[in-house]
Formats: structure tokens, C-alpha cells, sequence
């Protein structure tokens, strides 16, 4: 996913791109610590060293950064968002990276230890400056200067030169005249062979079809960013569109997937099951729960969050269809719950407190009203598992018997079988014999 590297710019046709910041956070406590993952190619497509937007985050977060070159790997102490990271992003590429007369940022560094100075120079319009060597940053710029790009371009000189020399030598006679070119022929402009190829583009139909479809894949791979830089009601508006379209056009039932890639794409995920609840579900919700019930899976497995807004989204449609559902509250959360949609804590959470965020608080309060028997007895089976867990283990722990012998260098831990009472004899009756 990529974005311009002006952020301001909103064109989508904007030359200057950079991979969107991908964080990784690691570690817990004291040892927490977050990974830049993709930071070489970012820094690549603002013609800076890695170093310098790694350093620029631990200077403005107060945190320290660590670099391992061989590795790739640029860390920032502390657990930070990737979004909050971007931000500040936009900071270093602003002071460090964008032309101050034409905001292009067709910048080089140059640095002079000497003087203690940090020179900018633009390609794009000729300017030449200074940079303001205030800001932290700039100390660790004058102690590890970029390294300069005329050593490169004088070593690809050179190596063009020998590839240059070793053609000649390749063309030259076989007599050993190299030197001489006046007795090498020149090449014919058109080789005979090719008179008959067909160099015009393919003007049918067919072709010009083809072509328009790979502007519109291109174009469409351009407006990927633009919609993440949209707010968040308007992505969700996207999401909704998309469900709505597929379901619409009858193809939801095999699109669970498409539509999660959706949402993560526009990063909505979480929020999913709250538009899915208003677009599959209506009265007839206990049937539809196990029609849909892959679609809400990839949205709600592991993800708490997720679960939170099936909830939100269950208490609109009760809304919707309140003559109907009222009444079957219970046994539908039930089934949400029977197909691994909502877990135990997640249910827990929303019983304990009535919230007026989806549906006005009356309603909310019946809601949970009608939810208690169900409510009730899951802490119920709850409780009865945990104890039958708890009397096994002590009827474990009674059959374990500790013997201690002289002889032995350690404690033995022996299992002894509950003794059974024998049978009696049947008593025997002397006078009978």
C-alpha cells in the first residue's frame, strides 16, 4: 500500500510515493519495543538512509532506537501505532526531505563535519540552502553523513567506459586494428529479415478492451491509498457499499472472503459484523445466523472487539423487527453463541452495563431484561464445569500416597487404589456337615 510522500498533495496522480509505515510491536513490560518493519523501503523512496526516520521517531517520542543494518531491522523502544508513526513521518520528510521553494522531494543531503553544517540541494528546481540544525536529529546527521552519491556515479561512469571498450573490441577486425574505426562498416538501419513485422499498435476491439482494462487496474491500484486517507465514516460508507452491491447482485453468499478483504483494506474489520447485522439480518436472524455464519466468523474468531459490535449490531435489528424479537432475545443469543459468533466474556461484559450507544436505554433495558435467563445460565454452566474440574482434581489428590524410604534418595509419589471390602464367607453351619 502506497502514499504520496507529501501527504498534503492529494492528487492521486502524484509521482512521489513511499510504502504506507508497517509497525511491529514486540516484547512485553520494560523490554517492549516496536519493529519498523518495511523502514528500507521507505526510506529508499525518500533518498535517505534508514537511520535518519528511525532516530527522527526516537528523538520526538524521547525513546531510544536501535539499528542491526545487516538485518534490516530499525526498532523504537516503547509500543507505538503505525498510524501514529506516519504522522510524525510526514514531520521528518517536511524539515528533511521537501524542497522549501517547490515541495518536491528531489532532495540531497550534504554535510560538512568541518564546518558543522547540513547543506540541501533540490533537483527538481536548482535550489540551494541550509538546513536549521536545531532540532536533535541534526547532531546524529553530522555524526553519520549520508553517504555520497558523486563516488557513486563516478564508479558507474566507469563501469559503463569498460562496457563501452569491451564492445569495440568485440566489433573491431580480426587483424588487431581496434583502434582503427574508419574500417569498420557501419551497421544497416533496418535488417533485412524484420521488412515485414508489423510495428502499429492493434487498433480491433478486442484490443483496445484489453488496453482499457489495464488503465482501469492501474487506476484503481492509485485510488487504494486515497481511500485510506479518507475519515473513518466514510470508509465504513465504502464498506457498507461493497456488502450492499454483493448482496444486491445475489453473489454474498460465496464472497465471505472478498468482503473481508474489503474491510481490511479500508481498515474497518472490526466494525464488519456491525454492517453485515444491518444488510443480512431481519426477523428471520436464527435462520440467516446459520447462513452467514462463515462471513461472521472470518470477522469475529479471536477478536473480541469484533464481537462487541455483533452485539451492537444484534440490538439494532431487535430494533428494526422489535414486535418479532423481542421475545426471542434469549434463544438468539443462544445461537450466536452455539456458533462460536460471541464468547462467554464478551456476553458478561455486555450484560453488566445497558448502553443507549445503538438503541435508546428503554429499549436497551429490555434488552437485557430478556437476556437474563440466557445470561443466567451460562454463569450457571460456568460454574458447574469449574466445580466438576475442582472434584476430580481432589479425587486425584486423595489417591496419591507420599512414601518415604531410608534407603531412597527421594520422595516417591506412589498411586494407591481405594481398598475394596472383601467379600464375607458365608458362615458354615457345623450341625449341617
Amino acid at each position: 500500500m502506497s502514499v504520496n510522500v507529501n501527504r498534503s498533495v492529494s492528487d492521486q496522480f502524484y509521482r512521489y510515493k513511499m510504502p504506507r509505515l508497517i509497525a511491529k510491536v514486540e516484547g512485553k513490560g520494560n523490554g517492549i519495543k516496536t519493529v519498523i518493519v518495511n523502514m528500507v523501503d521507505v526510506a529508499k523512496a525518500l533518498n535517505r538512509p534508514p537511520t535518519y526516520p528511525t532516530k527522527f521517531f526516537g528523538c520526538e517520542l524521547g525513546a531510544q532506537t536501535q539499528f542491526d543494518t545487516k538485518n534490516d531491522r530499525y526498532i523504537v523502544n516503547g509500543s507505538h501505532e503505525a498510524n501514529k508513526l506516519q504522522d510524525m513521518l510526514d514531520g521528518f520528510i517536511r524539515k528533511f526531505v521537501l524542497c522549501p521553494e517547490c515541495d518536491n522531494p528531489e532532495t540531497d543531503l550534504h554535510v560538512n563535519p568541518k564546518k558543522q553544517t547540513i547543506g540541501n540541494s533540490c533537483k527538481a528546481c536548482g535550489y540551494r540552502g541550509m538546513l536549521d540544525t536545531r532540532h536533535k536529529l541534526c547532531t546524529f546527521i553530522l555524526k553519520n553523513p549520508p553517504e555520497s552519491n558523486d563516488s557513486g556515479s563516478a564508479s558507474v561512469k566507469k563501469e559503463k567506459e569498460k562496457k563501452n571498450r569491451k564492445k569495440d573490441k568485440e566489433n573491431g577486425s580480426g587483424s588487431g586494428e581496434t583502434g582503427n574505426q574508419d574500417n569498420i562498416d557501419a551497421p544497416e538501419a533496418v535488417d533485412r529479415d524484420d521488412d515485414d513485422e508489423d510495428w502499429a499498435e492493434e487498433t480491433t476491439e478486442e484490443a483496445q478492451r484489453r488496453r482499457m482494462e489495464e488503465i482501469s487496474d492501474h487506476a484503481k491500484n492509485l485510488t487504494l491509498s486515497e481511500d485510506l486517507e479518507k475519515p473513518l465514516e466514510e470508509r465504513v460508507n465504502l464498506f457498507y457499499s461493497f456488502v450492499k452491491q454483493k448482496k444486491e447482485s445475489r453473489t454474498i453468499d460465496g464472497a465471505d472472503k472478498e468482503i473481508l478483504a474489503e474491510a481490511e483494506r479500508l481498515d474497518v474489520k472490526a466494525m464488519g459484523p456491525l454492517i453485515l447485522s444491518e444488510l443480512l439480518f431481519n426477523e428471520n436472524i436464527r435462520d440467516q445466523i446459520k447462513k452467514y455464519k462463515r462471513h461472521f466468523l472470518r470477522f469475529c474468531h479471536n477478536n473480541k472487539k469484533a464481537q462487541k459490535y455483533l452485539l451492537g449490531g444484534f440490538e439494532c435489528v431487535v430494533k428494526l423487527h422489535q414486535v418479532q424479537l423481542l421475545p426471542r432475545v434469549a434463544i438468539i443469543l443462544k445461537d450466536l453463541y452455539d456458533a462460536d459468533l460471541l464468547e462467554e466474556d464478551v456476553i458478561f461484559a455486555w450484560a453488566e452495563r445497558v448502553s443507549k450507544k445503538y438503541v435508546s436505554k428503554e429499549l436497551a433495558k429490555e434488552i437485557h431484561a430478556k437476556a437474563a435467563p440466557f445470561v443466567k445460565w451460562l454463569k450457571e454452566a460456568e460454574e458447574e464445569s469449574e466445580g466438576s474440574e475442582e472434584e476430580e482434581e481432589e479425587e486425584d489428590d486423595e489417591n496419591v500416597e507420599v512414601v518415604y524410604s531410608s534407603s531412597a534418595r527421594e520422595l516417591k509419589v506412589e498411586t494407591v487404589k481405594p481398598d475394596t471390602p472383601e467379600k464375607e464367607e458365608d458362615d458354615i453351619d457345623i450341625d449341617a456337615i
